[in-house]
């Protein structure tokens, strides 16, 4: 697994935190906020029927992960994994609650740079931790509160929301990238490729690669989420995780495709250099088979011999002029003809 590329907290947190790394944390009741807790008001706000805790972590240490593991009774395996971010798209059961890894994607200074988002789920609570490159949840947050009904459905609503807008957001980077695929492709046939044109291309193919292996394993997590028997998740939420998996694969689809562009604009523009170059040789081949003529009659005629053919005649001067200069133009003519020249 390649190392992710990671931010600093300046360029990526522009969201409020309510403490070091706590983004939010808010109890819900049929889909309302109804308080704004601490961590350690969080188990006994989630043993309460009918309320759900969500709360949101950016780049906690282990001593915050500790305290929700604690309020929560998490696993310490999750935790380890939640505390290095530095796993696959994944979806594990630990008694009755999930943890669920799904890799975030930006654009960052023309290069995509790449997160993790860390997904706990049980009875009565979500915890989201996000390690690296994404984008801030408080719209997802905001877009839940303003449609209560729909929040109240629970726990694994506010999971598909969160995957959702995950996968949403694969799609201003590819859109990005797809513009300037274009615009390599458009300028690889009008203009012999450049060094770092050929440098870009190769990044490019590099990233969208990357990108493929950060989603690719999103595909069994969501539908392992769609077709298995888990708990938190209920069978009438299933038809909203398939559509999650369709957003996915046409993600995966589209990634494969910009490559075989990618790839395709790197072999024209081999075929279009090579074919300048074959043109330049035929050029230089039909000039110096030109100048051949009139340097060899130069040459034969240069050699000083007193016994030479027409040395003597009056109009031999002139002859040789006339027959260098019929060659080269029969020779112009025919390269010529022959798209050589």
């Amino acid at each position: 697994m390649e190392a992710m590329n990671v931010p600093s907290r300046a360029t990526a947190a522009t969201e409020p935190m309510t403490s070091e790394g706590v983004v939010a944390a808010g109890v819900y009741v049929d889909g309302r906020r109804v308080a704004n807790i601490a961590i350690e008001e969080a188990s006994s706000w989630r043993s309460k029927p009918g309320h759900v805790v969500w709360i949101g972590l950016y780049e906690p240490d282990l001593a915050l992960l500790k305290s929700v593991q604690k309020q929560f009774d998490l696993h310490d395996l999750a935790i380890e994994d939640a505390n290095h971010a530095h796993q696959r798209p994944k979806i594990e059961q630990y008694g009755d609650g999930l943890f669920i890894v799904a890799r975030t994607a930006q654009l960052i200074q023309g290069r995509i740079a790449f997160g993790e988002t860390h997904l706990f789920v049980g009875e009565g609570y979500l915890v989201s931790v996000r390690h690296g490159a994404s984008t801030s949840y408080a719209a997802v947050r905001e877009r839940c509160e303003s449609c209560p009904r729909a929040l109240a459905r629970g726990e694994d609503y506010i999971l598909y929301a969160i995957l959702d807008f995950i996968v949403d957001n694969y799609s201003p980077v590819l859109e990005t990238i797809h513009e300037e695929v274009e615009a390599i492709e458009d300028d690889v046939l009008a203009n012999p490729i450049t060094r770092s044109q050929v440098e870009r291309l190769y990044m490019l193919r590099r990233d969208l690669l990357r990108l493929r292996n950060a989603i690719g394993p999103l595909v069994e997590v969501c539908r392992r989420l769609e077709h298995d028997n888990l708990p938190m998740v209920r069978p009438t939420m299933q038809a909203l995780f398939r559509d999650v998996t369709d957003h996915v694969r046409t993600v995966q689809e589209r990634t494969d495709s910009m490559r075989e562009v990618l790839a395709f604009a790197f072999e024209a523009s081999l075929l279009v250099g090579q074919a300048q170059e074959t043109a330049v040789s035929k050029k230089l081949a039909s000039w110096l088979a030109i100048i051949a003529v009139p340097t060899a009659l130069a040459g034969v005629y240069g050699m000083n011999f007193k016994h030479m053919p027409e040395l003597e005649w009056d109009y031999g001067y002139f002859l040789v002029l006339g027959l260098m200069l019929t060659a080269c133009s029969g020779l112009y003519w025919r390269f010529r003809s022959v798209g050589w020249l």
